[in-house]
This record gives C-alpha cells, structure tokens and sequence, in this order.
C-alpha cells in the first residue's frame, strides 16, 4: 500500500517552532509583519490570499491583504508597492498572481524588494539558489521549499534520486529543479515540447507534476516496479467541477511507493513556507 504523503502532520508540527518563534521576535520589539497585494476579485485568489492571512494570524503574525480595484492604473499600482517597499513595518511583501491583463508585463519578481521577498521571485534570492551559496537573508520559492520539506519530513532523501519534473514555470519547476540539485538529486525538468515523456517518467525515482491539467499522469507514466514518489502540485477542477490535481489519483495510488493527495499535500506546505520566509525577513531586522 503507498504512503499518503498528507502535509496536515507537517504542517502541524511546524506551526508549532513558528509560533514560538514569533512570540521570540515580538519580545524584541519586532513585530512580523506582511502585505498581500490582491488586485481584482479572481474567486481562487481570494481563497489563496485569505488562507494566507490566516495562518500568518495563527502563528502570531501581521498579514494586510491590500485590495486593489482590478482596472486600477499601472502608475497607482506601482506606487502602490513602492509605498509598501519603503513601509519600514512592514517586512514581507507578496504580489498575488494573476495579475488584470493590462499589469500582466510587468516584471513581478523585480517590484518588490529583495529583503521584503517572501515569494522568492527576486533575481538575487532565485540568483542564491542558482548558485548554492545563499545565506539566512535570501528567501527560497515557497512552493518548492514546501515541497522539498514534505519530503524531508517524510524520510524521503533526494539525494542521489533521479527526479523528473513537469512544467518549467519561474513559479515551481525551474527553482525546484534548482533547489533539487542542490540537495544532490539529478533532475530533469520536463515540458509541453518533450518527447517521449513516458520514457523519461517510467525510469524515475520521484515524478513531480506542476502543468495545471486536470487527471493528466495516469499509470500509463509510471513505473511498472511501484517504487516511484509522486509528488503533484497541481489545482484543477475536474468534469464534475471537484478538485483535484495533475494526477489521476484513484488510477495511480496503488502504482507507486508514495504520493501527496489534493487537497491536503503541497498546497499547504506553500502557505507554510511563506510564513518561515516571513519570520526570517522579520529576524534579518535584528541584524540591521
């Protein structure tokens, strides 16, 4: 029977050292503290950035989800966040995606500053991890640290894994691929142009899919041994409109060593991440 990679458990206990360490920074006078910039009423990311805010309350934290008209104008929009980057109370700062069309050009990673990055877009911080040489001032892109934690928790070593990832967005598969490297995986990161991507999935060690489409990965990709780790990120609603993720869970549950289920697996490892990012940036205060 595969094991069910369930974050609540990790989650959990990790909730715990956050909590402790927030009530540490707020008796030295630092109170953490972030911004969500939400433009527009997209219901998804509503939902995100209302789950953001609560676990940063949870943990003890300050989270301001900063509402913005949806036809608001480029120049208000960028003064905006620059308002927010020179707001010294404030220590982390997060743009939720996606942006109306008309702000989809801009260069999100590059509008917040490096030390209020707690997404982990900023050249320096994704430049850190590219290079294997960043310290507690550089922040890691939440959704793969959390999937990276998952695993780790979990007594899943990438060390000398092969690891094949689905999708090459800034936002997953290419920090991930990163990331996975430096922890000594060899990785290889797959996407809409591979060919013969069966090949490259069925002689895996761990299958990480991040393509948004709903039920995509059946057994047809795996392994026939059932020793793969399958780790899906996607957030899909299927035919019936439920959700679910890139994997067609019931079809590949019982073909496989391991695997997170949607929802209850990555998702909640990102808002997790954010909030560590967030608690680090308010502890770089204290060495300024």
């Amino acid at each position: 029977m595969s094991q069910l990679l369930h974050s609540a458990s990790v989650r959990k206990l990790i909730t715990k050292g956050l909590k402790s360490e927030c009530k540490a920074l707020k008796e030295k006078n630092i109170f953490p503290s972030m911004k969500v910039v939400l433009v527009g009423s997209d219901p998804a990311s509503v939902i995100y950035t209302t789950s953001k805010k609560k676990f940063c309350e949870k943990i003890g934290a300050l989270c301001e989800i900063v509402t913005l008209d949806e036809k608001i104008s480029e120049a208000e929009f960028l003064n905006t966040i620059n308002e927010i980057n020179s707001d010294d109370s404030v220590h982390g700062c997060i743009i939720q995606m996606p942006l109306p069309k008309h702000l989809s050009h801009l260069d999100v990673g590059r509008l917040v500053k490096k030390e209020k990055d707690v997404d982990g877009f900023h050249p320096e911080n994704l430049y850190a991890l590219l290079s294997n040489n960043g310290d507690q001032h550089d922040f890691i892109s939440c959704t793969p640290k959390g999937i990276l934690t998952l695993m780790q928790e979990s007594q899943i070593s990438v060390a000398g894994k092969h690891v094949v990832i689905i999708g090459r967005s800034m936002i997953v598969g290419k920090p991930l691929a990163m990331l996975l490297t430096n922890h000594n995986a060899t990785v290889t990161l797959c996407h809409s142009h591979t060919e013969n991507l069966k090949d490259l999935t069925k002689k895996c060690d761990i299958l990480v899919s991040a393509i948004g489409k709903a039920n995509f990965i059946d057994e047809s990709y795996l392994s026939a041994n059932k020793n793969q780790v399958i780790i899906d990120v996607g957030m899909n609603t299927d035919t019936q409109g439920q959700l679910c993720g890139d994997v067609y869970f019931e079809k590949v549950v019982d073909h496989v060593s391991a695997i997170t289920p949607v929802p209850g697996g990555v998702g909640p490892m990102t808002i997790v991440s954010l909030a560590q990012n967030l608690l680090q940036a308010s502890k770089n205060r204290l060495s300024l």
